[in-house]
């Protein structure tokens, strides 16, 4: 079932296009009711969400809140069924055309109507969260929260109480007792992301939550029943990580009933023009003129190798508008990857996306402390092998902070590399 109609008035001409736009939205119900229609069709006019068509040797596009036109030249281009999957989604995703992709959305959608846990794996960047929501929209827990955890962003210290809440005078600066994560989400969906970064201490409580359905906050004596969905997202080896004794087994278990699999953005080429297209219309702000993406840039697009996955694209995509500022299109001297070079295992090395500052030009100092505090870290890893624990215990902090911190570098363009 689709969500996808076409006017009565319909032409023929776009029988191509639109045919091939059904196909993708057949494999996914969580589309919004939206009409196909011709430009000049002002019956189409008054529906809510329309799609207008038309021919044209320039190809354009435009919208106007959830109306939006596009004009293509070639109907056998790649460009102009990404631009109209993107407009499908309209913002909603995850965006997808790939056949893979598309297959895990429909098994999604077929977990969405039970309770089970869910363990989403793939590389960062893949669009984990994204499929995430997805699930909790397409379920019939939609209409309660959907509450996202970064397991990895919180420090140790505080993560139980955040996740199961305290009682006032519980632990120094405990001033008001707080219900926690568990219980915001009481009805609707919990989002554990980078579940293997969470303390084994930790795990056995959560295991214990999974099972009771219930929770204690931390000073508290009596626990409290909760009802919530969880979906976790690893992009690390869990298998790997319950052999070495980081993650306990039987919370693997009881997470992987039903496990799905993202896989990295060069394996799903298919995805990357609407992606594209997709970041276009989301970083565009409404009712101004939207660029269009050549066919010789999606193709400069498709042969990149994507180590940043979907993330990297997103920058990608972003530096490309503000390069073509003004312009009627997005071509091959807009498309700036990231120069973050690959470093060989075992070397450690800090390569920023765009050059230094000038000495004379002005920089922040969260910038400058940044810098400092990953080349301090880099250089000790080079020191000892590219290895995470050691370097860990000669910076003083632990293993998990180590890897919070590569991580956020990495998210502000800083390359790293050779850790291990």
């Amino acid at each position: 079932m689709t969500s996808l109609t076409l006017s009565q008035q319909f032409s023929r001409q776009h029988a191509g296009v639109a045919a091939r736009l059904a196909a993708i939205a057949s494999s996914h119900a969580d589309v919004r009711p939206t009409l196909i229609a011709d430009i000049g069709d002002r019956k189409a006019a008054s529906h809510a969400r329309a799609i207008f068509l038309t021919r044209a040797a320039e190809p354009r596009l435009a919208r106007a809140g959830e109306k939006f036109e596009l004009a293509y030249a070639d109907a056998g281009g790649e460009a102009a069924t990404a631009a109209l999957v993107a407009m499908l989604y309209g913002g909603q995703g995850p965006v997808a055309a790939d056949p893979a992709s598309l297959a895990v959305i429909a098994l999604a959608q077929r977990l969405a109507t039970s309770d089970i846990p869910v363990l989403i794996n793939g590389p960062t960047g893949t669009g984990k969260e994204v499929l995430s929501n997805f699930i909790h929209r397409c379920s019939d827990r939609k209409d309660k929260p959907f509450i996202g955890v970064n397991c990895a962003a919180i420090p140790e210290t505080m993560l139980e109480a955040m996740l199961f809440g305290h009682e006032k005078g519980a632990f120094t600066g405990a001033n008001a007792s707080g219900e926690g994560f568990f219980r915001a989400a009481d009805g609707g969906t919990l989002l554990l992301d980078e579940i293997a970064e969470m303390p084994l201490t930790l795990q056995a409580k959560l295991l214990r939550a999974l099972q009771e359905g219930e929770v204690v906050p931390v000073g508290a004596t009596r626990p409290i029943k909760v009802d919530v969905r969880i979906i976790a997202c690893a992009n690390r080896d869990l298998p790997l990580e319950v052999e070495e004794g980081r993650f306990r087994s039987d919370l693997y278990y009881r997470l992987n009933v039903f496990p799905i699999t993202l896989a990295a953005l060069r394996d799903r080429p298919a995805d990357i023009a609407p992606l594209a297209f997709a970041m276009v219309l989301r970083h565009v702000r409404n009712g101004t003129s939207l660029p269009w993406i050549s066919e010789e840039a999606l193709a400069l697009l498709r042969g990149h190798a994507w180590p940043g996955n979907v993330r990297e694209l997103e920058n990608v995509m972003r530096r490309a508008l503000l390069l073509a500022q003004n312009e009627a299109a997005i071509g091959c001297e807009h498309i700036v990857f990231d120069t973050a070079a690959r470093q060989p295992q075992g070397s450690a090395s800090i390569v920023p996306i765009r050059p230094q500052p000038a000495k004379d030009e002005p920089q922040a100092l969260s910038k400058v402390v940044q810098l400092s505090e990953a080349r301090a870290i880099m250089n000790t890893l080079e020191k000892v092998g590219g290895h995470r624990a050691m370097a860990a215990r000669e910076l003083g902090i632990s293993e998990r902070t180590l890897r919070y911190r590569l991580a956020s570098f990495r998210d502000a363009g800083i390359a790293v590399g050779g850790a291990r």
